[in-house]
């Protein structure tokens, strides 16, 4: 399992910046947009993304965060950057310091509504990769609702990049 989940963290990483260089080229206006999605833009899905690691980074560390992040404090790409650079390196740094002993482990926390929670940290890790997943395949629908040009987050291509 320790091999597999440190595949997906970097490749969350990857995409995580793929997906975040596509959201610079909207414009502003286009970036906040409600289009009748479930988080209604993409600022609103990108936040959600990074905003999610860091609450599972902070029950990491036997933190549970009440709230999570305000879409409305970051207004463009670059603010939402800026805070999405520490959080993915210290989920990488994590992830690495594992091992399949740790994995194991019950990781237990309460989630936002307050309901105390015990998983095995693999399967939370495991989580955190998934639910990127799932709502960057939502950010990329809605760039391409804008007219924008999504970007490619295949696994596979995240795979043949490293082998180069």
């Amino acid at each position: 399992m320790l091999e597999t989940i440190r595949w997906m963290v970097g490749y969350t990483r990857w995409a995580d910046a793929r997906m975040l260089d596509a959201a610079s080229t909207l414009t502003p206006e286009q970036y906040t947009k409600d289009l009748g999605s479930s988080l209604k833009s993409v600022r609103d899905t990108l936040v959600h993304i990074v905003g999610a690691q860091w609450l599972y980074l902070s029950r990491f560390k036997g933190e549970s965060p009440k709230a999570g992040w305000s879409p409305a404090d970051y207004p463009g790409v670059a603010e939402l950057r800026d805070r999405w650079n520490p959080v993915v390196a210290e989920l990488e740094a994590f992830a690495a310091a594992q091992t399949e002993e740790s994995l194991a482990k019950p990781l237990s926390y309460r989630n936002l509504k307050g309901d105390a929670l015990s998983f095995p940290l693999g399967q939370v890790l495991l989580q955190v990769t998934n639910h990127s997943t799932y709502h960057r395949g939502q950010g990329t629908t809605l760039i391409r609702q804008l007219g924008g040009r999504p970007p490619s987050t295949d696994f596979i291509l995240y795979a043949g990049e490293l082998k180069t």
